[in-house]
């Protein structure tokens, strides 16, 4: 299995999913911020302020969703305590209800969950990708 989590009985899958869910949104936040600052810097498109609106929605409707998901962990006394990045993948420790454990999610299983939520949060979930075929071999450079 992609994700690795070693927990307390008392973790449930909802709480774990909720880690997950941080994890994500917030390597999607930063990378929609900084590819919408690299379009404004790059001098390559005709009309960026379109492309930027476009990955701006994106950024919106992670930052409120990371907002949700900020306002659930708390309310279930759950706190993420350190986030590493190496070359096999993310790794979360948290601490829930007092005990502490560790979530490890490989790149592979992270970058195409990231991509797959990107899309929906674009609007192009339900849109055919001509990247479809070769999405397994796209790297995302991602770093916090």
């Amino acid at each position: 299995m992609a994700t690795i989590a070693k927990f307390e009985p008392e973790t449930t899958r909802e709480e774990l999913a909720l880690v997950r869910s941080y994890l994500l949104l917030t390597f999607i936040h930063k990378v929609f911020e900084r590819d919408c600052r690299t379009i404004g810097k790059s001098g390559l498109f005709k009309m960026p302020q379109l492309y930027m609106e476009l990955i701006s929605v994106g950024a919106k409707k992670t930052a409120l969703m990371l907002q949700e998901v900020n306002r659930e962990l708390a309310s279930q006394n759950i706190s993420i305590t350190t986030i590493r990045q190496d070359q096999r993948g993310v790794e979360a420790e948290y601490k829930c209800r007092g005990y502490v454990g560790e979530m490890k999610i490989d790149w592979q299983s992270f970058r195409k969950e990231m991509t797959l939520r990107m899309r929906a949060y674009l609007g192009l979930a339900g849109e055919y990708s001509i990247l479809a075929r070769d999405e397994m071999k796209t790297q995302l450079a991602v770093s916090l």
